[in-house]
């Protein structure tokens, strides 16, 4: 009867843990100057915002895979005050998931936006390096992350862009966290903020880049059951640099 409990309550845990990880946003965080992180996309559909993005070329956006249950149609650059917006800003997208992402639990968070028309790249609007090859991040190192998600558990999502400077934690620390908690990571993942800090993601988040030194490493893919009253277990951004292959084979196409 213990172990028929047992299973049951693991099961309701990665239920959970599979339907609240579809958002994640910025938790005491401040707001992004004007002239700063001018990569920033906000991934939306026809009711609004559902996701961070960031622009990597003037053809294409990158977001978590996730946020494809959004239904998103559209992305807009060039504003950090998603309240001042307008046509120009928005761009029409062509989505293209990893071919194998099943659910965050799986791995292989992330999905690129082939944009309707080239972005028009000013002083509002300009795209973030990525690395240039596989690369392992230095553990503690401070990095950043941004978005318009929640500002708490129990607040509402933000108009106007944030951003936190959160650590990076060494893997096998996060592993062990996550497992304390009886979920297994994925692969290819990188772990910062959330855990031994008050920083970090929580929903509305997802899809926003991980920036170390000015460069995208990651991308924002979960937290622990919409938990932003931090610290708990470290955030998990899907790892950039491992999924470089992939893609420069889309940017060379230009399509999916």
């Amino acid at each position: 009867m213990m172990h028929g409990l047992h299973t049951f309550l693991l099961f309701l845990l990665l239920a959970c843990l599979g339907r609240n990880t579809l958002e994640s946003e910025i938790i005491n965080g401040k707001k992004v100057p004007d002239n700063l992180m001018l990569y920033m996309a906000s991934v939306q559909n026809n009711r609004g915002h559902v996701c961070g993005g960031f622009l990597i070329s003037e053809d294409f956006v990158v977001t978590a895979a996730h946020c494809n249950d959004s239904n998103p149609t559209s992305v807009v650059l060039g504003t950090h005050n998603l309240k001042k917006v307008n046509d120009m800003m928005r761009y029409n997208v062509t989505r293209c998931k990893h071919p194998s992402y099943q659910n965050v639990r799986s791995g292989n968070d992330i999905m690129l936006l082939k944009l309707s028309r080239k972005a028009r790249l000013d002083k509002r609007v300009q795209p973030i390096q990525l690395p240039k090859t596989e690369m392992k991040i230095k553990d503690k190192a401070k990095c950043r992350v941004a978005g318009w998600g929640r500002m708490g558990k129990e607040l509402g999502r933000v108009d106007v862009l944030h951003f936190v400077d959160v650590p990076i934690i060494n893997l096998n620390v996060c592993k062990t966290e996550w497992d304390q908690i009886n979920f297994k990571l994925p692969e290819h993942v990188i772990c910062a903020g959330g855990y031994d800090t008050d920083k970090g993601i929580c929903q509305g988040d997802s899809g926003g880049p991980l920036v170390c030194s000015g460069m995208a490493v990651g991308v924002v893919s979960f937290n622990m059951k919409r938990n932003c009253d931090y610290p708990n277990v470290p955030n998990v951004y899907t790892d950039i640099s491992k999924n470089l292959h992939w893609i420069k084979k889309i940017l060379k196409k230009k399509k999916c």
